[in-house]
Formats: C-alpha cells, sequence, structure tokens
C-alpha cells in the first residue's frame, strides 16, 4: 500500500469517526428536544386547569361567602403551580425543578381537597349547571394531564437510555448531556384527586 492509499485510508476513517460522533450528538439534542416538547404538553394543560379552577372559585364565592380561609388557601396554592409550572418551562427535565413542580401540585390538590369538602355544605352550589360544567372541564383537563405525563415520562426515559448506552455515554457528558433528565411523579394520581369533584356533583 503506498503513502497516498493510505493518507486517503486515514482520512476516510477520520471522517467516519466524525460523522459517528455527529451522529451521537444530534441523536442526543433530539430526544432531549422530544422530551422538552413532551414537557410542553403538560404545562399546556397545567395552565388550563389553574385557569378552570380560577373559575371554579370565582363562581363559588357567592355561594360560600364565609369560606374566606378556604378561597385564600387554593388561590395560594394556584400562584405557587403557576410559578412552579413557568419555571419548569424554561428548564424541563431538571431533578430540583421538577421537584418543585410536584411539590406544587401537591399543595394546589390538598388545597382543593378542602374546598370540596366545603362545597359539600352548599347543595344549590353543586346543584349549579356551570359548576357542573367546571366539573366535566375538570375531568378532562387532567385525564389529558395524566396522558401528557405519561408521554413526556416515556421521552426522558429514552433519552437517559440513549446517552447512558456505550459508546454513547462517553460523548454525553462532553457534549454537556451529562445529568439524567427527570420524570415528572405526583404523589397522587390526578385521576385520584377528580374523585372529590365528580362524587360533589352525582
Amino acid at each position: 500500500m503506498d503513502f497516498i492509499t493510505q493518507n486517503w485510508l486515514a482520512i476516510a476513517i477520520i471522517v467516519i469517526i466524525v460523522i459517528w460522533i455527529v451522529k451521537i450528538y444530534n441523536n442526543l439534542v433530539s430526544y432531549k428536544t422530544q422530551y422538552q416538547n413532551g414537557f410542553e404538553q403538560i404545562s399546556v394543560q397545567l395552565k388550563r386547569r389553574l385557569d378552570l379552577i380560577g373559575n371554579l372559585v370565582d363562581g363559588a364565592k357567592k355561594y360560600m361567602e364565609h369560606e374566606k380561609e378556604t378561597f385564600m388557601a387554593v388561590t395560594q396554592a394556584r400562584s405557587g403551580l403557576l410559578q412552579s409550572t413557568q419555571a419548569a418551562e424554561k428548564n424541563p427535565g431538571d431533578a430540583n425543578v421538577m421537584a418543585n413542580l410536584a411539590s406544587s401540585q401537591v399543595a394546589l390538590d390538598s388545597a382543593m381537597g378542602g374546598f370540596n369538602l366545603k362545597m359539600e355544605d352548599y347543595p344549590d352550589l353543586k346543584a349549579s349547571e356551570n359548576m357542573m360544567q367546571l366539573s366535566e372541564e375538570m375531568t378532562t383537563t387532567e385525564n389529558r394531564i395524566s396522558s401528557a405525563r405519561q408521554g413526556y415520562n416515556d421521552l426522558v426515559q429514552k433519552f437517559n437510555e440513549y446517552k447512558k448506552s456505550f459508546p454513547n455515554v462517553i460523548f454525553a457528558g462532553l457534549f454537556g448531556f451529562g445529568t439524567d433528565a427527570q420524570n415528572l411523579e405526583f404523589s397522587e394520581s390526578l385521576e385520584q384527586l377528580n374523585e372529590a369533584p365528580k362524587d360533589l356533583f352525582k
């Protein structure tokens, strides 16, 4: 094998290696983008749920005039979840951000649990057509959140598995993908949390 042939062979090997490394990088970017887009679907539905809760509270105020503490608890919890959602939009997958979002979700669920119990004392409110419609919309939205969350978690798992596989793991850290993306897990499922409002309007 002459010198020129050897040079061309070396260049070809280098080009193949570079293309292979570029492909790994592009896949890492693609998988990360996929789970980030997956979180956007959660964010949209969480904000819709917050809006529906706001409408629910506004509709209940004229019936529940003496439940200011209950309304305050829900309002503060809504604000906390909105802030956590906005923070998660900027950095989905970050462990601390996802933990804060989950905690804020649980806090709102707890406040809504107290709100639902108070509603038991107001039969006219439970019979309100507007409130029943809001309850149905809440059910739909919470199901969408559950579905979107599952989709996001699946994409996170796909990203984490890809970057941990060999030889991808060697380059993941070099390219800034060393940290695992974090799933979004709630202590209580939204399906369970929605049982109280559904029972109220039966």
